[in-house]
């Protein structure tokens, strides 16, 4: 059974590495960026607030999210484990992440964070914001969003080493050669 957080800038990779893990470890994996757009998607109270917070690349607020782990993290498929991906951010999500894990009487096995120099994850970021038509990745937004996660959730990631269950991978190469890396550090952590 594996409880894992995957951490790391906005475009480091979290998404495709987390579907690779999750796949290899047989482990749910629980995205709030997916859970978010599908609710901008099907224009939801939930995805029409989001949306305002998102475009301006901002995070969603705490309690909104907060809420939507809770509730995702209550599920029967998650049992088994799971894959956090673009949660906790700030200092009072790792708070209230802490406070749901005790409740169910576990604890995180790994926390996975991604690196990246800012100058690629602008590149990669503009270039799938073409592909995707994605309204939430414009350069002024993407540097935004790099800061955010510099003065917010890179904190998030000393909680956790002070704890000893950070693993450093470097988020940059191909897709194959990246997920390469996180398995061979995630036998290394486990």
């Amino acid at each position: 059974m594996t409880r894992m957080l995957i951490i790391g800038p906005p475009g480091s990779g979290k998404g495709t590495q987390a579907a690779r893990i999750s796949e290899r470890l047989g482990v749910v994996a629980i995205s709030t960026g997916d859970i978010f757009r599908d609710n901008v998607r099907r224009e939801t109270p939930l995805g029409v607030e989001a949306k305002t917070f998102m475009d301006a690349g901002d995070f969603v607020p705490d309690s909104v999210t907060n809420s939507m782990v809770r509730d995702r993290l209550a599920a029967g498929d998650v049992q088994e484990g799971f894959l956090l991906d673009g949660y906790p951010r700030t200092a009072a999500q790792v708070a209230e992440l802490d406070d749901i894990l005790r409740e169910n009487d576990l604890a995180l096995d790994v926390v996975l964070q991604l690196t990246a120099d800012d100058e690629e994850l602008v590149k990669r970021l503009l270039g799938r914001a073409k592909l995707d038509g994605r309204s939430d990745d414009n350069e002024r937004v993407i540097r935004h969003r790099l800061g955010l996660y510099q003065d917010q959730t890179a904190p998030v990631v000393s909680r956790y080493d002070e704890r000893g269950i950070v693993t450093r991978v470097d988020g940059l190469g191909s897709i194959d050669e990246v997920t390469d890396r996180v398995m061979t550090a995630l036998k290394v952590a486990s």
